[in-house]
């Protein structure tokens, strides 16, 4: 890939199990919108979570995505000048902005355990993974002044009643309620691990990346992920940080209508490969054309 111009794309998976064709069809079209624009395509391994995050994995995907016929100018593989490229290898960046949005007044701890939240709310948000926080931490007022975020969650204080907007390149206007569509989320695991919506703001900003495609299911973790780059440009009049321009790909759904995924045991590249499959049949099958 020759680069050329100013669009700056990423390929964001995650080494948790293998990859399957709903990531074939979204990592392509992201691969194939880099390539019209003449663009400088990323890969990044977010290897956050230490329990389920495997080494083979990270092999794999990697082995997949060239199988494919995708190919990146920077990434744990190739290097680049805004690495390291694996979020394992990253933990200061994040820390920095954890500083930033706790010196702020964004953020506050949340001793709530995984029990008081499931008693608290009856279900996730449709099509979402976090439950709707019920606030129950948010003016706790005996909050001590920390260096460090370990030992409690870290939630992001949403501005109730604010209205996130953005244009998705594919689905059209976009429209969500803080406070009411999501609540607080967390930036900060107990476990001392960071968030998703924190690392992939923060690593999105330092990569320089100027168009993220992804699967329609993480649409409202962009309106998240909208105020907490607001809340850390706000930081710091040195501080530029520039919204992404975004396009959500639909999800890939199997013969019963449920979206694939890793946790399902989903059909995986690997698998078609193995049955003989030629990476055209399988990115056929993913609905690339």
């Amino acid at each position: 890939m020759n680069p050329s111009s100013g669009y700056r794309g990423r390929l964001a998976p995650s080494p948790t199990g293998l990859l399957h064709i709903g990531h074939a069809r979204t990592f392509w079209i992201a691969a194939q919108r880099c390539v019209e624009h003449r663009g400088t395509l990323i890969l990044r391994n977010e290897d956050l979570d230490p329990q389920r995050s495997r080494l083979e994995f990270v092999r794999a995907m990697i082995e997949d995505l060239h199988w494919l016929g995708i190919r990146w100018s920077e990434g744990p593989d190739t290097g680049g000048g805004h690495g390291p490229y694996s979020q394992s290898e990253r933990r200061e960046q994040y820390l920095a902005a954890w500083r930033r949005l706790r010196a702020g007044g964004f953020l506050y701890p949340c001793y709530c355990s995984r029990k008081d939240l499931a008693q608290a709310a009856s279900a996730p948000n449709d099509g979402d993974d976090e439950l709707m926080y019920p606030g129950t931490c948010r003016n706790r007022a005996d909050v001590a002044d920390v260096a460090d975020p370990a030992g409690v969650n870290w939630r992001f204080r949403v501005p109730d009643g604010e209205t996130i907007e953005f244009r998705d390149l594919n689905l059209g206007s976009q429209r969500y309620f803080a406070g009411r569509d999501f609540g607080d989320f967390l930036v900060w695991r107990r476990d001392d691990v960071p968030a998703y919506q924190i690392a992939v703001v923060v690593d999105d900003a330092l990569m320089r990346v100027t168009k993220v495609v992804r699967g329609a299911d993480l649409l409202k973790s962009t309106a998240r992920q909208i105020l907490l780059i607001r809340a850390l440009a706000g930081t710091s009049a040195d501080c530029e940080i520039d919204v992404p321009t975004y396009f959500h790909c639909e999800l890939v759904r199997d013969a019963a209508g449920v979206r694939l995924a890793k946790r399902r045991d989903a059909l995986s590249i690997q698998q078609l490969r193995e049955k003989g499959m030629t990476a055209e049949q399988v990115l056929k099958m993913a609905g690339c054309w």
